[in-house]
C-alpha cells in the first residue's frame, strides 16, 4: 500500500471513548488475572516457608508463578469480599470531602505514631545487645520501605495524576537519581551506627544474618506482593504508602529524618482522595487499616524480643547460639562425643532445620556438656576450655562464632568452672509465632477468585499488545514474550555482518573496549544523524504528515517503556542500575506530569486532532488511527522489558541505539513538517535536547555500557566481558532490525542461492518504517 493510500485509509470513523488529559484513575478496571497451567503448578509447588517465600518474591520479577504467589499473598492479607466497616474514617460536611478525609485518616495515623512513638521509645534506652537485636530484626521491614513504588510508573499506568506523584515520592526515596541519598544508604548507614552489619538484601543469607523471625518475613511478604501489582492494587499501594511513611516506623526507632514530609505524603493522599470513588475510598481505607495493624504488630513483637532477650539466663542464650549453628553442622565433628552420644548424631535430627528447636533437647544437650571434659580448665593463660580455646585462632572452630557469640560461650565456661549449676530451662524464642501462624494459614488456604486458569492464545498482535502493557493481568503471555524477544534478538545478529549499510545505525560487530565503543558511537552520531541533515526544501501535506507520524505514535505512547522494570528493590546494586534509573526517570518528568513524555505524546495527538483511547483499555484494540504495520516493534520492546535480569545485557544495548536515534536529521525533519502545519513539536522539541551526545542520554547510554562491562571485568574477567558484550550489541542491533527495513530487504535480494534471507521484523512491512521516530 502506497503512503497515499495509507493516508486515505487513516480517515476514517471512530467508535470510541477519547483518552483525555489529564489521567485522572483512581484504580485500574476490576479484571480478573490469567495464568497458563504451568505457572499454576509452578506457584502450587511453591514453598510458603516465611523466608523462602520472601526471598522468591524478592528475587524473581519474572515469573507467571512469581505473580500468582504475589496475588495469593495479597488475597491473604486483603479483604476480598467487598465488605469493609468504617472504622476510625466518617463523612464530615465542613469543606471539601476528600479534604476532610484525608485529614481524618492523617489524624488517626498521628495518634498511632505517638503510640508506637512511645513503643520505640522504650527500646532506645536498651543495653546494646539488646538494642542490636531489635534494628536487627527490623532491618528487612527498613530496607524494604517504598518498593510497593517500585512498578507503579509503567505503560498501564502512565500518564496518571497519582502516578506521577506517587514516583516523584520514588524519585526521592531513591535520592534522586543518587544511590548513596536514596533511603535504603540511609537506612543501612544507621543500622551499621548500631553496629548491625547485613549483607545485599537480595543474598540468599540475608534474613539468616537479620535473625528474622517469621512474622518479619510475612510482613515483608505483603509489601513484595503489592510491589509485583501495583496497577491492580493502587489504592492499597497509596494506603500502604501514606501510613508506612506518616507512621515512620524506621525514623521513630533510629532517629533518623524522613526523607517525605508529612505535607506532601498528605497532599498525594488527598489528590488520590479527591480522584477515587466508593469503592476505591474502601480499598483505601482497607490499606490503611492493616498498615496500622502491622506496623503496631511489628513494633509489639520487637518489644517483646527485647523482653524475651533480656529474660534470657545464660544457658537459654547459649542455647539459642547452638541452635542457630546446629542446622549447619553437619557431620564436621568427626569422632566428637558429648554424653553417650556422637555430636553428628545430636544435630542430624530428622526435618531439624533453623528455628525448630523442638527437635534437639537442648537442656539435654547442656546437661551433658556442662559435665563434659570440654568445659574443664585447659590450662590456657586465659582461663579458657577445651571449647573456647577451639574457637580461637588457629582451633578448629575458628570464625564459626562472631565475637559476641563467643563470648557468651566464655561466660558460660566461668560460671560452669565456678562451680554453678542451675537449674536448665531454656526459653525458646516463640516471638510473633502465633500471628506467624495466622498469616501463614491464610496464605495457604488463599485462593483468589479472580485468578484464571487459561493459556495465552492472542488473536493478533493488537491482542498480544494489549496483553503486554496490561501483563500484571496476563502473565500467562510471559513465556510467549520472552521467546519473540529472543527470536529477534538472534535473528537482528545478522547485522553483525550487514550492518554497516544502515541508513541510522551501524550494528557491524566489533571486538569491545570503552574506546572502541565511545568511537562507533561517535561516528554514527556524527555520519549518520548529525551531518547529512539538510532543511527540506518541500514540506508534505498536512494528511502525509500526519500520517507519518501516526506510524510513530504507537512507540511514543510507551516511551521509557524499555526500561521501566529495570532497577528495582534486589535488582539495582550496580552502578549501571542507578544510571539506567536516572534516564528512566528523565523520560518520565522526574514525576513532573507536564514533563512526562507519555503527556507531550497526547499534547502533540491533540494538537494533531487525533483521540485515542488509552493503551491499557480494551477499546485501543479496535482503534483506527494508528496503522498495523508497526505493531511488531512496540511489541519488541514491551517483550524485552519485562525480562530485566535475563535480557539485563540487551536492554543496555538497545537504549543506546534509541537514545541516540533522538537526535539528528529525522527529528529536525520531523519538527520542521509539524511547525509548517501549526503541530505541536513538544516531543521532538524534548529529544531533541535531552538526548545529545555531549552530555544527554545517548552519552549516558555509552557511559552505562562501558560501566557494566567495566564491573564485570573487575569481577569475573576479560573472558566474561566478551560474552557479556556480544549480548549488549545484539541488542543494539536489535533496535536496526526494525529500523532498517530497507537495508534487511537489499540484504535478501543479494543473498547467496541456498543462503538463509533475512527474516524481516514482524509487523514491519509498511516502507514507513524506514523514518520510525523514537
Amino acid at each position: 500500500m502506497t503512503v497515499a493510500q495509507n493516508a486515505n485509509a487513516w480517515r476514517r470513523d471512530r467508535a470510541f471513548v477519547p483518552f483525555v488529559l489529564p489521567d485522572t484513575i483512581a484504580s485500574l478496571p476490576r479484571r480478573p488475572f490469567e495464568f497458563s497451567r504451568a505457572g499454576r503448578d509452578e506457584a502450587a509447588a511453591a514453598s510458603l516457608e516465611p523466608g523462602a517465600l520472601f526471598r522468591r518474591l524478592l528475587r524473581d520479577q519474572e515469573s507467571e508463578a512469581s505473580l500468582l504467589v504475589a496475588r495469593r499473598v495479597l488475597d491473604a492479607f486483603l479483604p476480598t469480599d467487598g465488605h469493609h466497616e468504617d472504622g476510625p474514617y466518617e463523612e464530615h460536611e465542613d469543606g471539601p470531602y476528600e479534604e476532610t478525609e484525608a485529614g481524618t485518616i492523617a489524624t488517626h495515623v498521628a495518634e498511632v505514631r505517638a503510640e508506637l512513638a512511645g513503643m520505640t521509645g522504650s527500646l532506645s534506652g536498651l543495653e546494646p545487645e539488646l538494642r542490636q537485636a531489635v534494628v536487627r530484626q527490623r532491618a528487612p521491614l527498613a530496607l524494604l520501605g517504598g518498593c510497593w513504588l517500585d512498578n507503579v510508573s509503567q505503560p498501564a499506568t502512565q500518564p496518571s495524576v497519582i502516578v506521577n506523584r506517587l514516583f516523584a515520592h520514588h524519585l526521592t526515596l531513591r535520592g534522586d537519581g543518587n544511590t548513596e541519598r536514596g533511603l535504603a544508604h540511609l537506612r543501612r548507614r544507621a543500622l551499621e551506627n548500631e553496629g548491625v552489619y547485613l549483607p545485599s538484601i537480595a543474598a540468599v543469607d540475608f534474613l539468616d544474618k537479620a535473625q528474622a523471625r517469621p512474622l518479619t518475613a510475612l510482613h515483608g511478604c505483603f509489601y513484595l506482593a503489592l510491589s509485583r501489582l501495583p496497577a491492580n492494587f493502587l489504592p492499597e499501594v497509596v494506603g500502604v504508602h501514606y501510613v508506612f511513611h506518616a507512621l515512620g516506623t524506621d525514623d521513630l526507632l533510629t532517629g533518623t529524618p524522613s526523607l517525605l514530609s508529612a505535607a506532601e505524603l498528605r497532599e498525594t493522599l488527598a489528590a488520590y482522595l479527591a480522584l477515587a470513588g466508593p469503592d476505591e475510598r474502601r480499598r483505601l481505607h482497607t490499606a490503611v487499616r492493616l498498615t496500622l495493624d502491622l506496623e503496631r504488630e511489628h513494633v509489639t513483637m520487637l518489644a517483646e524480643l527485647a523482653s524475651w532477650r533480656a529474660g534470657l539466663t545464660l544457658e537459654s542464650k547459649v542455647a539459642e547460639i547452638i541452635s542457630r549453628h546446629a542446622p549447619l553442622a553437619g557431620t564436621q565433628h568427626g569422632g566428637v562425643r558429648v554424653g553417650d552420644s556422637l555430636l553428628s548424631d545430636i544435630f542430624r535430627v530428622p526435618g531439624h532445620s533453623q528455628g525448630e528447636t523442638a527437635a534437639l533437647d537442648l537442656a539435654a544437650f547442656l546437661a551433658d556438656l556442662r559435665d563434659s571434659r570440654y568445659l574443664r580448665p585447659s590450662g590456657s593463660a586465659d582461663g579458657g576450655c577445651r571449647l573456647t580455646d577451639a574457637m580461637k585462632f588457629g582451633g578448629p572452630m575458628f570464625g564459626i562464632f562472631d565475637e559476641r557469640e563467643a563470648a557468651t560461650f566464655r561466660a558460660w565456661a566461668a560460671s560452669v568452672q565456678s562451680g554453678e549449676r542451675p537449674r536448665i530451662e531454656i526459653s525458646p524464642d516463640t516471638v510473633g509465632e502465633e500471628q506467624a501462624e495466622r498469616w501463614s494459614a491464610a496464605i495457604a488456604r488463599s485462593a483468589p477468585a479472580d485468578v484464571v486458569v487459561a493459556e495465552a492464545e492472542p488473536r493478533d498482535h493488537r491482542e498480544l499488545f494489549h496483553r503486554l502493557v496490561n501483563i500484571e493481568n496476563f502473565p500467562n503471555s510471559l513465556p510467549l514474550a520472552a521467546e519473540r524477544a529472543e527470536r529477534c534478538f538472534k535473528d537482528a545478529e545478522i547485522l553483525f555482518v550487514h550492518g554497516g549499510g544502515g541508513r541510522y545505525t551501524d550494528a557491524t560487530w566489533f571486538d569491545y573496549s570503552p574506546q572502541a565503543l565511545y568511537e562507533r558511537a561517535e561516528r554514527i552520531y556524527w555520519e549518520k544523524l548529525v551531518e547529512p541533515y539538510q532543511p527540506l526544501q518541500e514540506i508534505p501535506d498536512r494528511d502525509e504528515v500526519l500520517f507519518r507520524q501516526t506510524t510513530y505514535y504507537l512507540t511514543y505512547l510507551i516511551d521509557g517503556a524499555w526500561l521501566h522494570r529495570l532497577a528495582h528493590l534486589g535488582h539495582d546494586e550496580r552502578e549501571s542500575d542507578g544510571m539506567l534509573f536516572s534516564i528512566y526517570a528523565d523520560e518520565m518528568g522526574n514525576g513532573d506530569l507536564r514533563k512526562n513524555h507519555i503527556t507531550l505524546t497526547h499534547r502533540v495527538l491533540a494538537s494533531a486532532g487525533i483521540e485515542l483511547p488509552h493503551i491499557r483499555d480494551e477499546a485501543f484494540m479496535e482503534q483506527d488511527e494508528l496503522p498495523d504495520d508497526l505493531y511488531g516493534f512496540a511489541i519488541q520492546q514491551l517483550c524485552m522489558c519485562l525480562f530485566p535480569d535475563r535480557f539485563y545485557n540487551e536492554i543496555l544495548g538497545y537504549n543506546l541505539a534509541i537514545e541516540m536515534f533522538g537526535s539528528g536529521e529525522m527529528r529536525l525533519h520531523e519538527i520542521q513538517k509539524l511547525r509548517h502545519h501549526g503541530i505541536d513539536t513538544c516531543y521532538e522539541q524534548a529529544h531533541l535536547t535531552i538526548d545529545n551526545f555531549s552530555a544527554g542520554h545517548a552519552k549516558q547510554a555509552a557511559d552505562i555500557i562501558v560501566s557494566h562491562l567495566d564491573a564485570v571485568r573487575r569481577t569475573l574477567g576479560d573472558a566474561a566481558v566478551a560474552a557479556e558484550w556480544r549480548r549488549v550489541w545484539r541488542g543494539y542491533a536489535s533496535f536496526a532490525y526494525f529500523l532498517e527495513q530497507p537495508l534487511l530487504e537489499k540484504i535478501a535480494v543479494g543473498a547467496e542461492p541456498g543462503a538463509k534471507s533475512p527474516s524481516p521484523p514482524a509487523d514491519s512491512t509498511n516502507d514507513a518504517v524506514a523514518e520510525l521516530v523514537i
